[in-house]
């Protein structure tokens, strides 16, 4: 979406008169690359689903209050990243899971979605890459199958770019090792 399509998307949103019509718009517009960044945070299906109603649900209740001091899509992926992590640490509250078990817990739930429609590489790679830290796994995914620039992950994170550059180079080293390791 092009920066000036944007600005008149949030106008319009923030506009009592075609507020609707335009947050349908920007739900239509963000859904799915949503989904898709949650969903690799998460892992489930279901999950991911319940989690992207949230973000709209929050961005809804604060449309007001976007200023415009980052792009619509780096506000939008903050708020969906943000409700993931949140969401990770409530399930690893509930089920008394440390943060360094939460990988197999992952695991666990990818491994039950009937959602996933993986093949057997893909599980490995799931597995590689929830041996990374939770910083390092967004990091990773982002970059690797979002091909994101780390100007805008720097944004979405509130992290600078040479900590992220950083944090990608650790997390390929490790998912390689991991990977040399199963085979």
């Amino acid at each position: 979406m092009s920066q000036e399509t944007e600005s008149n998307l949030i106008k319009r949103v923030q506009n009592a008169e075609t507020q609707q019509s335009a947050f349908s718009e920007l739900v239509k517009e963000y859904s799915e690359p949503l989904y898709w960044q949650i969903r690799k945070i998460v892992l489930s299906h279901d999950d991911a689903n319940d989690i992207l109603q949230n973000t709209f649900i929050k961005v809804w209740t604060s449309i007001d209050n976007f200023r415009g001091d980052s792009k619509l899509s780096t506000w939008l992926y903050r708020i969906a990243v943000n409700e993931a992590i949140t969401f990770l640490n409530k399930q690893r509250a509930q089920n008394n899971i440390s943060v360094d078990d939460a990988d197999s817990f992952l695991l666990s739930k990818l491994e039950g979605d009937e959602y996933f429609d993986g093949d057997e590489a893909q599980l490995i790679l799931q597995k590689a890459i929830l041996t990374l830290p939770e910083k390092q796994r967004i990091v990773f995914n982002l970059k690797y199958f979002d091909e994101m620039k780390y100007e805008d992950m720097s944004e979405i994170l509130d992290t600078s770019v040479g900590a992220l550059k950083a944090s990608y180079h650790h997390a390929v080293k490790k998912i390689e090792d991991f990977l040399s390791a199963e085979h």
